[in-house]
């Protein structure tokens, strides 16, 4: 019986529609706020040139006020709970948290406030906001590019998916431990489903 509702369900999720469709018209305009089980913020960076760690965040949460008529107008919120950091090694989590770089005790939030949205081609826009780590704020500009924007098969709720990267040298918000034996450039790569509100 579990396997035949197994291959139930797969047959009905092929069976949905899932053409990629980045046309903003095709949701309302309005609140968008993130799905937690679809949300993922990760970075690498070179450690001793021997490897690219990759490590993300656990907990964060990602406001989104799209005007779908006009994008340019729209804006973003991203707030992440620095003390979920995970490198997958608990020792080095603990490290993490600590003094020498994200000191979770002081500053328990990283924050990302757009100011401005920019067309670059199609699906693509340049969304530039202040980044506030360890409390000092920063301007940063986030490659976006919209994946789909329809109403979800399952949750029956328009939704905007978002992948978006930017460059950062972390020294530049007092992170700089360890430079250059660990590179000061880290790779910033966000991947969001936003459900409407």
């Amino acid at each position: 019986m579990r396997n035949l509702i197994r291959s139930f369900c797969a047959a009905t999720l092929l069976a949905l529609p899932f053409s990629v469709s980045a046309d903003l018209s095709d949701v309302p305009s309005g609140e968008y706020t993130l799905d937690s089980t679809h949300g993922y913020i990760t970075f690498t960076y070179s450690h001793l040139g021997f490897s690219n760690p990759r490590l993300g965040f656990n907990r964060f949460d990602t406001k989104l006020q799209l005007d779908s008529s006009n994008p340019e107008n729209s804006t973003v919120e991203v707030t992440i709970d620095a003390s979920s950091i995970d490198s997958r090694v608990a020792e080095f989590n603990e490290h993490l948290t600590g003094s020498d770089f994200f000191n979770t005790t002081e500053y328990p939030t990283i924050t990302f406030k757009s100011t401005q949205v920019e067309a670059a081609d199609e699906n693509t826009f340049e969304v530039t906001g202040d980044l506030t780590i360890l409390g000092k704020t920063k301007p940063v500009t986030l490659t976006t590019t919209i994946n789909k924007a329809a109403n979800h098969p399952m949750r029956d709720l328009p939704t905007v998916g978002v992948s978006a990267s930017a460059k950062l040298l972390r020294s530049e918000w007092g992170l700089g431990a360890y430079v250059p034996a660990v590179s000061d450039e880290v790779e910033l790569s966000i991947e969001v489903e936003l459900l409407s509100q």
